[in-house]
């Protein structure tokens, strides 16, 4: 009897893509993805990528990568194609292969990082695609959009036009030819267009990239303003991003950095709930107060600010990546409906007037469902509570489909029950009713089934009661359960990335002077200027009114930054660790940044140290690896420190075994 062949890894391996500098965009992802695809062909999560049989068909292409591609435009060409394999895993044929492809594009974007410098990783991570010539008959198009400098991408438009498409990127048949029509590619690119790879990485979902160390380092120098897009207001002014100097930097440009923004904007909703109320306290029903005046220019201001932020944003799904979007457009529409019903009112006369009135207060009331929420959107920057915002609303998902079937049988419920109720309970009475005994109230239910029908109400009512307090509430509560496991499994993941998105947002903006709510009302009175004043003088004008606006602002952040570092000066401007405060025991460590562990930070250390043959230059730019200098002394004591908890844990341990040991004897 034969013993059955050992499984072998296959002779033949993928073929490592060549990729030259002029290669755009579509391109690259075109080559990336035949290789990827030959090497992904099963199912596998993003650990097994990294330890498996499918990691040691990407080292070729890490290896490459690493040594000898210089492009700056393949992390987003991998990002890009993560979204691509992502689209086609909903209507895939083989269930997980696709999927595993896009975790196999984050893995090799994960490990290319790895061998770069801070200053290279920063250049590869935020550098923004620009968009290729366009031809004639797309200038009116390129034109229009160069004010908020993004390309308009609907929601609803695919991500890839057609089966074509697919094709040429090497999905259907990895041995398609290389000829395809340019015009599906260049269709596919133009979404990515002036994004940066941080930016393609939040519109793909590529949540285990972002988690990485090298990534979050890059979003911990955003958020703190240690990496700026912008370093000066003037006329020439250019959004690149680099790393901050205060010996350069014009101050007003730390009006950009997320973590002020993100106090500025607690204490604008501060002051915005005060004004509500205010107003819902003391009801006017003649005149407009002047606390309902401010409320009604705090509410301008959130609205203009959301619609620039849903300007900068330039795709529909990277706005909307943010947790907190449906809360603002809510606040914005309830605003208005409040406004609107308060103007008609003051308007009419009589006991029209005063109904009308009392319904416009009536809404404001809502606004409070929104507002006070938002208040505390601080939080979702806290580790804690930024993973219970991604199980809520996971399973606010699960409960919304789950809801069409409850109202499913509920409307087949209250059909019978207002038929076999006629003459004894209106239909809206019958209503009340079931949603009581839904809200579990069932002996209401059985109490009235007797007056509903003497033969059919009480074994109807007995069904409803069933399948409804026993049967649906079970089941929601299990399917909710799951859920909330499910995110739970990647509490991190989640939470990383509504800190990822968050940053994203408040530091890439294009525009070159950014007032705050709600004196960014002031700069919308110069718009018709555009019609008399060039653009140069228009845009002085609002760098000056900038200063004379936020001259508070920039001084009490001159201020902070003046205290903080003076009692704990930075390492250096190259510094790029997340913030490690030193606090005595018992207090709150940052709520932005958990803490960083000595092993993490050792091997960040030594990828961000380790030297790759072969790449020595860059076209336009030169790489620098730094050298392997002696170990630092603060890093020899930090080595120190630990080697005695480490010890210190151990002895703890072996007595806490000693003691069950000799409880189990007694």
């Amino acid at each position: 009897m034969s013993l059955p062949p050992t499984p072998r890894w296959p002779a033949e391996e993928p073929e490592v893509p060549e990729i030259n500098g002029s290669d755009d965009l579509g391109e690259l992802v075109r080559k990336l993805s035949f290789y990827i695809v030959q090497a992904i062909t099963l199912p596998h999560s993003f650990e097994e990528l990294r330890t498996t049989a499918p990691a040691r068909a990407l080292a070729p292409l890490v290896s490459y990568l690493s040594d000898q591609c210089h492009h700056r435009n393949i992390v987003h060409a991998l990002l890009a194609l993560k979204a691509h394999f992502t689209t086609l895993e909903e209507t895939s044929d083989e269930p997980g292969v696709n999927e595993a492809r896009g975790y196999a594009c984050e893995y090799v974007a994960w490990q290319f990082l790895t061998s770069l410098t801070e200053r290279d990783t920063i250049e590869f991570l935020l550098y923004e695609i620009q968009p290729p010539p366009s031809p004639s008959d797309r200038n009116s198009d390129t034109e229009q959009e160069q004010d908020n400098g993004s390309v308009p991408v609907s929601e609803s438009s695919a991500l890839l036009g057609s089966r074509r498409t697919s094709s040429y990127f090497g999905t259907d048949s990895v041995h398609a030819g290389p000829m395809a029509s340019s015009a599906q590619p260049d269709k596919f690119t133009a979404q990515f267009e002036n994004l940066s790879a941080l930016e393609i990485a939040a519109v793909s979902n590529s949540k285990k990239f972002l988690k990485q160390r090298p990534v979050q380092k890059i979003i911990n120098g955003l958020w703190r303003g240690d990496i700026v897009f912008w370093d000066s207001l003037g006329v020439n002014s250019i959004k690149e991003p680099k790393l901050y100097n205060p010996r350069k930097a014009d101050p007003f440009c730390r009006l950009r950095v997320p973590r002020y923004l993100k106090i500025f904007e607690t204490l604008y909703f501060a002051i915005f709930l005060g004004l509500y109320y205010i107003v819902l306290t003391h009801r006017s029903f003649s005149r407009v107060t002047p606390a309902e005046v401010l409320l009604y220019i705090w509410i301008a201001g959130f609205a203009y600010d959301e619609f620039g932020e849903f300007n900068d944003a330039g795709q529909l799904s990277f706005y909307a990546s943010d947790f907190w979007w449906t809360w603002d457009i809510s606040i914005v529409v309830v605003g208005l409906i409040f406004c609107v019903l308060r103007v008609v009112g003051l308007h009419l006369h009589g006991d029209a007037s005063t109904d009308t009135i009392d319904l416009a207060y009536d809404v404001l009331g809502l606004e409070a469902l929104f507002l006070a929420p938002r208040i505390f959107s601080l939080l979702s920057l806290n580790p804690y509570f930024g993973t219970l915002i991604p199980c809520l609303k996971e399973m606010t998902k699960d409960f919304v489909k789950f809801l069409s079937l409850v109202v499913i049988l509920y409307l087949g419920f209250l059909t019978t029950f207002v038929l076999l109720a006629r003459g004894t309970y209106k239909p809206s009475e019958m209503s009340w009713i079931l949603i009581k005994v839904f809200f579990g109230s069932s002996y209401l239910g059985f109490d009235v089934a007797q007056q509903i029908s003497p033969y059919f109400g009480p074994p109807v009512m007995l069904i409803f009661v069933a399948l409804t307090n026993i049967l649906l509430i079970t089941s929601l509560i299990s399917l909710l359960s799951n859920s909330l496991s499910k995110v739970l499994e990647h509490a991190r993941d989640e939470y990383l990335f509504i800190y990822s998105v968050y940053v994203l947002e408040a530091s890439s903006s294009n525009r070159l002077t950014y007032y705050l709510p709600p004196l960014n009302l002031i700069p919308l009175l110069l718009r018709p200027l555009r019609l008399v004043l060039p653009s140069e003088r228009l845009r002085s004008a609002r760098i000056i009114l900038l200063k004379a606006t936020h001259l508070p602002f920039v001084g009490a952040i001159w201020v902070y930054e003046k205290l903080f570092h003076s009692q704990r000066p930075l390492s250096g401007i190259l510094s790029m660790s997340g913030p490690e405060i030193t606090m005595k025991k018992g207090l709150f460590r940052s709520s932005i940044q958990p803490a960083r562990s000595l092993a993490a930070g050792l091997r960040a250390s030594n990828d961000g140290n380790g030297s790759a043959p072969g790449k020595t230059s860059v076209p336009d730019r030169i790489l620098s690896r730094p050298g392997q200098a002696d170990p630092d002394p603060q890093l020899r004591v930090l080595v120190s420190k630990l080697t005695m908890q480490v010890e210190e844990l151990t002895s703890l341990v072996s007595h806490l075994q000693e003691q069950r040991e000799a409880s189990m004897a007694i």
